[in-house]
This record gives C-alpha cells, sequence and structure tokens, in this order.
C-alpha cells in the first residue's frame, strides 16, 4: 500500500503527539508512526518520571487542549527548590516569591502526560497514528520524503520529522551525528511516602558518591530520584521492599523522617544528546531526538515543547502565506532559533553536572562555596527563580 501525507512523524510519545495536535490545527493530513502497540499508546503505563512543568510549558499545553485532559489530583506544586551539597544543611534556596509567582511550576507523572497527549491526538480526524510500525528506508528528493515500512507499505510527504528518543533511530538513519556524553551513572526512578513534610519544595542533592532529587507531589510523597553507579544500583534494585526502605531512608540521612515504596522501581541510563544538526532536506528533529538534556535542570520536555511551538509557528506561517511547509529556509529558521535557545543551557548543565559529580578535594570546596555564594547574591537566585517558572 502506497499513502499520501502532509507531514510524517516518527515517535507517539508526548512530543511527537503534541506536534500533531499543533499541526492538525492547520488543516494538515498528519501520520505519526509507532513500534509501540496501540495498548502501550492509548493506556501508558506508569514509567516512574514525574516532568517539572514552567509556567510557559503549562501554556503551551493548555493551547493544545492537553493540559485539560491532564486530572487535577496528578499536577502537583513545585513551590520552591533547595541544593544541597555533601552532608552540609546549607543549601542554596530558590524560593518561589523571587519568580513573582505563586510556584515555580509542576509536576506530572509523564504516563499522564503521554494518556493526555494521546487523548487529543486520537480526538482530530486529520491525525492518523499507525502503530506496531517498524522503519525500514528513508529516501528524499526536492519534492518529499518517501518512508517504506517492514511491512512493504509506503508512505509519502512533505516533511518527514523525528521524535523517537534521545537515542534516535531516525536521527541515524538520515546522517544526522550527535554530541552524546554517557555519565557512566544510572538513574533510578519512584514514589515514596515519608513522614516529614515536604512543603512542596524540590531538592538537588549532590552528595558525595550519589545524586539524590526530590520532587514533591500531593500529599506526603515524593518522586524519588537516586543517580549512582551501575554495580552499585544493581544491589539496590535487588533488595526487597522493606530494604529498599530503610537502605533509601538512610540515604537521605532521615531529612524526610521514615520513607517508605508506594510504587514499582525503574531504572534508566544517564546519557545526554545534543544532535549535531536539528534539520535535513526536508527533515526535522524535535524533542529529545533534538536536545537531551541532563534531568538536573529538569527542563527537557520544556524545550520539547519549545521547539514544537516553534516548528509549528514556523509552518502556519508558510501554509499562510501559501509556501513550502518543508523549504530549506523554513526548517533553518526553526533550528537557529531552538539552539539559540538550548544550547546555553546544555552547555551549562554539563558543567554543572560535572563539578557536582565529582567528590575531589578542590571540586568539593568550589561546589561549598558555589552555594554560599549563591545564597548571598540576590539577583542571581531571582534570575534562576524566574528561568524555573519561565523557561521558555
Amino acid at each position: 500500500m502506497h499513502a499520501q501525507t502532509d507531514i510524517l512523524i516518527i515517535g507517539a510519545g508526548p512530543s511527537g503527539l503534541c506536534l500533531a495536535s499543533a499541526l492538525a490545527k492547520n488543516g494538515l493530513n498528519i501520520t505519526v508512526l509507532e513500534r509501540q502497540s496501540l495498548a502501550n499508546i492509548a493506556q501508558p503505563a506508569f514509567d516512574g518520571r514525574e516532568i517539572a512543568l514552567t509556567h510557559h510549558s503549562v501554556q503551551l499545553l493548555s493551547d493544545l487542549g492537553v493540559w485539560q485532559h491532564i486530572p487535577a489530583q496528578a499536577i502537583s506544586r513545585l513551590r520552591d527548590a533547595r541544593v544541597f551539597n555533601g552532608s552540609s544543611l546549607l543549601s542554596l534556596n530558590i524560593g518561589h516569591d523571587l519568580s513573582n509567582k505563586s510556584e515555580l511550576g509542576y509536576l506530572v507523572a509523564n504516563h499522564e502526560i503521554r494518556l493526555a497527549a494521546y487523548t487529543v491526538a486520537a480526538s482530530h480526524a486529520s491525525i492518523s497514528l499507525q502503530t506496531e510500525s517498524q522503519v525500514q528506508h528513508i529516501q528524499q528528493d526536492k519534492k518529499g520524503v518517501r518512508v517504506s515500512l517492514s511491512n512493504g507499505d509506503v508512505i509519502s510527504s512533505q516533511l518527514l520529522i523525528a521524535a523517537d528518543s534521545r537515542f534516535s533511530e531516525t536521527r541515524r538513519a538520515m546522517g544526522i551525528a550527535a554530541d552524546m556524553h554517557d555519565f557512566g551513572k544510572t538513574m533510578l526512578v519512584c514514589v515514596m511516602a515519608h513522614t516529614q513534610d515536604h512543603e512542596h519544595t524540590a531538592w538537588e542533592w549532590f552528595d558525595y558518591g550519589q545524586t539524590l532529587a526530590l520532587l514533591p507531589m500531593n500529599g506526603s510523597q515524593s518522586s524519588v530520584v537516586i543517580t549512582l553507579a551501575p554495580d552499585e544500583m544493581a544491589e539496590l534494585m535487588k533488595l526487597t521492599d522493606l530494604e529498599f526502605n530503610q537502605v533509601v531512608t538512610a540515604r537521605f540521612k532521615h531529612r524526610l523522617g521514615a520513607m517508605r515504596l508506594l510504587s514499582t522501581r525503574h531504572t534508566y541510563p544517564l546519557v545526554t544528546a545534543y544532535a549535531k544538526r536539528l534539520v535535513g532536506p526536508r527533515f526535522a528533529l524535535v524533542g529529545d531526538a533534538a536536545v537531551g538534556m541532563h534531568p538536573v535542570t529538569a527542563h527537557g520536555f520544556n524545550f520539547g515543547l519549545s521547539g514544537i511551538a516553534c516548528l509549528a509557528s514556523e509552518i502556519t506561517t508558510a501554509l499562510n502565506s501559501q509556501q513550502d511547509i518543508a523549504s530549506d529556509r523554513l526548517l533553518l529558521r526553526y533550528e537557529q532559533a531552538h539552539r539559540r535557545h538550548t544550547k546555553p543551557l546544555f552547555l551549562a548543565t554539563h558543567a554543572i553536572a560535572k563539578l557536582y559529580a565529582s567528590s575531589s578535594l578542590p571540586a568539593r570546596l568550589l561546589r561549598a562555596g558555589a552555594i554560599r555564594i549563591g545564597n548571598r547574591i540576590s539577583p542571581f537566585k531571582r534570575a534562576v527563580a524566574g528561568f524555573l517558572a519561565d523557561a521558555r
């Protein structure tokens, strides 16, 4: 079978589905390819990840109709943030009052965002979702793109967009390299209850030999993030729930009181990616396929949404002026804007992650000094708070 569509998106994660909904408003026919089953997309399972959303991202999701499909009880306020170093109780405190907002942002489980994004995309008659589809070959020319699937089907489109994760196979198939950095660490995420109140404050705790994070959820529970060397993580994953509770409580030095596991445990390799190019002839990268951030700044999906908004705006402008929706100039404008928006923080995040992952004496002293100095510089803290709340 040979099908024709205006825009073909590979990847039905939140970024791919949100982009499809943004483009469908223009009357374009959108096809989304996904290798997973429809059941996995329509009923996404809990995967441990909580996504921090800025106010701007919430507005973008609202404009798409996605935010309205997320249950109110699944949305947690992110009021303040604290950064700890080593065993010290001193922390860099980023308060919501510095951002002129009632909170820095919001936290929503990844599977809730996935479900809401699918619900909206499925409501658009112009969006076709083809699951259990494996791309076999991609062919480009000046008129469009032809994608051959493993089942023998062929789909032609004016524009091909990859939204298939930071390990994007489509990116590789299109001959685009990426700067990838493997931190040699494994990240564990789960939900735990605790006896001490989190006060809707996020923690980023750069301890020696481990990194701990706490993302406050509604009630006396939080999303807990633990980053360790792979061999240490393997041992942690072998523990029974009771043993895990005791070990994690001790790792947090009882600062949250007794902690108790409420969910399944999930692990992910700590790998970042930044594509050498974000576009090609009639081709673009979005989401993690374009920029796969380190989680320390919690801005990965926020950057994904801002890139989607930028690309959708360029395509809408081209449609309104009856121009090519996949022209080189259009795609170059998207690339330049998204790179300008994301590259500085991507590089800064790497520098911070490397500094705070080091346990050498000079690094320890520099880390401690940075927190002390940062706490005393109000303009710096105000800038950080404003960025966390309104980054776009």
